[in-house]
């Protein structure tokens, strides 16, 4: 593996790490999810549900997505190269 490779691997993982932290942040700012966390008035609509439906969805979209725009990137970049 060359130094590019290895820089473009650590650049991904990066990526990917702070696309998942990022990720639930944003969803947790949306006051659709604010108020099934109990941001409705006196608890209306409240569902702990979607911590186990849309929160892992919302965290691997947040990890792959970054690594998913890192590899087409790079295949890009080496198919202009040649």
């Amino acid at each position: 593996m060359t130094r590019g490779a290895d820089r473009l691997t650590c650049a991904g993982c990066a990526l990917s790490a702070a696309g998942a932290t990022a990720a639930p942040l944003l969803w947790l700012s949306m006051p659709r999810t604010r108020r099934h966390l109990g941001g409705g008035f006196e608890n209306e609509g409240m569902d702990y549900g979607v911590l186990l439906t849309e929160l892992p969805f919302v965290v691997l979209a947040g990890a792959f997505l970054p690594l998913l725009t890192v590899t087409l990137l790079s295949r890009l970049r080496d198919r202009r190269r040649s």
